[in-house]
């Protein structure tokens, strides 16, 4: 939990969409605490002594190499960051555990892995599993002994996810769930250990439950071979009357999506920290080529265009940064007061992350496509090297693809935006309708023709509250809502 002494929310869940924000009680990258960034730091000396040297090894998928990646990783505590220290982890605050994903994020197919186990793998139990649940698996999941994975997806069921067709029956003794089904892509299910698993009882109560490697009936499929990310383990696992025991159901019959669902809300921001560190190291590997890269007699770092491509690649990871950090300190700072308000921890973390949902899945879009262009510009400027697998830049053009469709493809989260700033004008947790009506106001009053203010940014600033007006007055002044907006609401949250 944070050590933060601030009681002051300055802003709830996409009020910055109507409401003015002040510079000085914004986070920034600058506020990290000395601790903070001694912990990416670490996380950026793992990637380039332990991940970077074997990288071709990883996409070849040499057998335990990934396992092995992922045990020193536990050793050396960076995959309980978030993980109470009464479980085996490090019980540190939202911020250093989003900084963990950054630091690592780089790392490629090795960042996927890790993600995966630390997100989907472990939180599930760790937010919804029983006591006894989260003392038997949460400590070796923390240090790595164990490895965890996640079965969401199925052929015919992605963004549809309650359209799941994996079935689960009460045996007739009462000991066993009976599992029957087929999940696929599914990240570390090579090597997993522990795998939540989402099944329907009897048909049509969608659930989860904790199935262990070695369980009856339960068997994987071969690996998948994969544009990029190749050396992350994404096989399909299938299930023929696999016993699971009766205990290992995770949370209530009937659930399933309540956990699904929350756990992406928190992946989908760690997906952008992920992306941003990527991103970081993409744009060094591409300055570091233009310095040394020369054409007709100088570096082509020295040419205009290059210069400017620099420039756009920095921009987009700045905003990315900025807006990242921003929403991770809201999380954190909404986690320690519902934490203070007597709510146990695992309330606390979701509460705190369903609050900034909105920020959330905006932050998936925007990470996974900033990634995106700036190595597809860092490509560019490695010209034809740039399309040589002898160049790291071409994996990491390769790797980053994924992250639009994964945690949710970006169109989903598109639609979930706007279908949740919606619901929650109409409900009255945001005050959209007052907003509009200030607009309304102001554009029937008579317009002020003096100079105005005339600052740093003064431009921008109009700039900004004139477009936060007009998104105002648009959806404000609407008298219906379109559910249209939020069609498939359920599947609106697949992993993929």
């Amino acid at each position: 939990m944070s050590t933060s002494t601030e009681k002051k929310q300055a802003l709830k869940g996409a009020e910055w969409l109507i409401k003015e924000s002040s510079p000085f009680e914004t986070f920034i990258p600058e506020d990290f605490n000395e601790e903070q960034q001694m912990v990416k730091d670490m996380c950026n000396s793992f990637l380039d002594s332990e991940v970077l040297p074997v990288i071709d090894r990883i996409d070849k998928l040499e057998p335990g190499l990934m396992p092995s990646l992922i045990q020193k990783a536990g050793d050396q505590g960076l995959l309980g960051a978030a993980v109470p220290e009464e479980y085996g982890g490090l019980g540190k605050d939202f911020i250093t555990a989003t900084l963990v994903n950054e630091g690592l994020g780089g790392g490629f197919s090795f960042s996927v892995g890790v993600s995966a186990h630390t997100g989907i793998g472990t939180l599930p139990i760790l937010y919804f599993g029983t006591p006894e649940q989260k003392k038997k698996y949460i400590p070796k999941l923390a240090t790595g002994e164990w490895k965890g994975s996640y079965g969401l997806t199925e052929p015919n069921s992605g963004s549809d996810a309650l359209g799941a067709k994996t079935t689960a029956r009460l045996s007739a003794d009462g000991k066993y769930y009976l599992l029957n089904g087929q999940k696929c892509w599914i990240t570390n299910g090579g090597f997993a250990d522990i795998y939540t698993v989402f099944a329907k009882i009897d048909g049509d109560k969608f659930s989860a439950f904790i199935v262990e490697r070695g369980f009856e009936g339960f068997t994987q499929g071969p690996e998948e071979h994969k544009m990029g990310i190749k050396g992350s383990s994404t096989v399909q696992l299938y299930f023929q009357d696999c016993k699971v025991p009766a205990e290992n159901l995770l949370g209530e019959i009937g659930k399933g999506h309540i956990i699904a669902f929350n756990i992406l809300n928190i992946g989908r921001l760690k997906l952008c920290a992920a992306a941003l560190g990527g991103a970081k190291r993409a744009a060094t590997t591409s300055i570091e080529y233009a310095k040394t890269r020369e054409q007709f007699k100088t570096p082509i770092a020295n040419f205009g265009a290059i210069k400017n491509k620099i420039a756009e690649m920095a921009i987009q990871i700045w905003t990315s940064e900025s807006a990242l950090y921003r929403t991770t300190k809201w999380i954190d700072d909404k986690e320690v007061g519902l934490a203070a308000e007597g709510k146990p921890f695992n309330e606390a973390v979701l509460g705190a992350a369903e609050e900034y949902a909105i920020e959330c899945a905006i932050l998936k879009v925007f990470g996974s496509e900033m990634l995106d262009f700036v190595v597809d510009e860092g490509v560019q400027i490695h010209g034809g090297n740039g399309f040589s697998d002898e160049y790291i830049i071409s994996k990491a053009y390769r790797d980053s693809r994924i992250n639009r469709i994964y945690e949710g493809t970006n169109e989903i989260n598109r639609l979930l935006t706007v279908d949740m700033v919606l619901k929650r004008a109409m409900k009255g947790r945001l005050d959209i309708m007052g907003a509009a009506m200030a607009v309304s106001k102001e554009l029937m009053s008579i317009p002020d023709f003096g100079p105005g203010e005339e600052t740093p940014f003064s431009k921008e600033k109009r700039s900004y509250r004139t477009l936060k007006g007009y998104f105002a007055d648009r959806r404000g002044c609407r008298s219906k809502v379109d559910d249209e907006a939020g069609a498939g609401a359920g599947g609106a949250d697949a992993y993929r």
